[in-house]
């Protein structure tokens, strides 16, 4: 009796341990952040930001479909004023290449990109050329928005398209006049910008809102412990370096994009007529209405027949009479639907469905819910 007791107290104690472990691990296991993100993940740091390059080159070693060099094609003049500068002094007439291509050379400057590093560049033609495949891009200065020349492009052409063709059929794949070259240029010159001895930091919001703006102005304060940020508008959230990150800056900005907020929204639902997309936010949300969708649609089929005398006949011409079977529908089967106040953007979507609306359908019932002032929400028409 007494070994039953000890055992029966045995399980209960383990049983004890047991719930306050499990108790812990939920307590101590990461809970769901409710569509929370990282500020890095919503926000564009100031001075932290791509600089747009572009340049004017020649693609050599095509195998005849290159450019037409017919007299005054600006590919004939690039490739006469460049074997001028290499020292070659070549006629008109010897000019009768088809294995270059003028073309246009795009490249992405990183930020505090430094010089001797490399980037991808984009090279796509700008003449009549057929197929940049096999092609060489030949040196070609890539300038900024200023005209100074911050990178240097040259290499061999990856294209993942091509085209084949023959006398009465022609085979193409993907866009064979655009290639890439990876780490094709390399960078001369260097954006200015001292991030380290800066005083403030703005933050630029992708998609602004002020509710957002404020949530991570109030992460920010409450991680630093001081009121050293403060939304200036909408977009921007302005950062005051505390002293404790003085002359450090890039510690302060390490410590800022891994906070997580939920950013906050309008409603808007979206739609691209072209293809019967739409997209509705969760916040979406529809005023009592009742919607009825129906359709005039009449079908006219003419099925000509052919009517010819019998056999033997002594009068009588073979003729064509035409037969017409005309169908109306008026959508009587369509249905009057109730969609009370305040439903959610789910049993919308389910009521909308249950009429058998189609995508393009409920495009035009949206926009009229929008006029009669029952949707709560922004339309955007892509």
């Amino acid at each position: 009796m007494k070994t039953t007791q000890k055992k029966l107290r045995a399980l209960k104690t383990f049983a004890a341990k047991g719930l306050v472990l499990t108790l812990a691990l939920l307590i101590a296991a990461p809970t769901p952040a409710f569509a929370a993100s990282r500020i890095k993940d919503i926000v564009d740091f100031e001075g932290v930001r791509d600089n747009l390059l572009v340049g004017y080159g020649l693609v050599v070693g095509l195998n005849g479909t290159g450019d037409s060099l017919e007299d005054g094609h600006f590919t004939k003049q690039s490739l006469q004023a460049m074997l001028n500068r290499l020292g070659v002094r070549p006629t008109d007439a010897g000019l009768d290449s088809d294995n270059v291509a003028a073309v246009m050379v795009t490249a992405s400057l990183p930020p505090f990109a430094r010089q001797g590093s490399r980037v991808d560049v984009t090279v796509s033609s700008m003449g009549d050329s057929d197929s940049l495949l096999g092609g060489t891009l030949l040196v070609t200065p890539l300038l900024g928005a200023d005209g100074e020349v911050y990178a240097v492009a040259q290499g061999n052409l990856a294209v993942g398209g091509f085209q084949t063709q023959g006398d009465a059929e022609t085979v193409t794949k993907g866009v064979p006049t655009s290639g890439r070259i990876a780490s094709g240029a390399i960078v001369e010159r260097e954006v200015a910008f001292d991030m380290g001895n800066m005083t403030s930091v703005k933050l630029t919001l992708r998609n602004p809102d002020f509710t957002t703006a404020r949530r991570i102005a109030q992460a920010v304060n409450a991680f630093l412990g001081t009121q050293a940020a403060a939304p200036s508008d909408p977009t921007t959230v302005r950062v005051t370096v505390p002293t404790s990150y003085t002359n450090n800056v890039v510690n302060l900005l390490t410590d800022i994009e891994q906070l997580r907020i939920e950013p906050d929204q309008l409603a808007r639902v979206v739609i691209d007529e072209q293809t019967g997309t739409i997209v509705m936010g969760e916040n979406v949300r529809i005023s009592t209405v009742a919607i009825a969708q129906g359709s005039l649609t009449i079908r006219i089929t003419e099925t000509p027949q052919v009517s010819q005398p019998g056999p033997f006949a002594e009068v009588g011409t073979t003729t064509t009479v035409d037969r017409t079977n005309i169908e109306v529908d008026q959508g009587e089967d369509k249905r009057l639907s109730v969609l009370q106040s305040g439903v959610t953007l789910q049993e919308l979507v389910n009521g909308l469905n249950s009429l058998g609306i189609g995508p393009r359908d409920m495009i035009t019932i949206l926009q009229a819910i929008k006029t009669a002032g029952a949707l709560q929400a922004e339309i955007e028409v892509m």
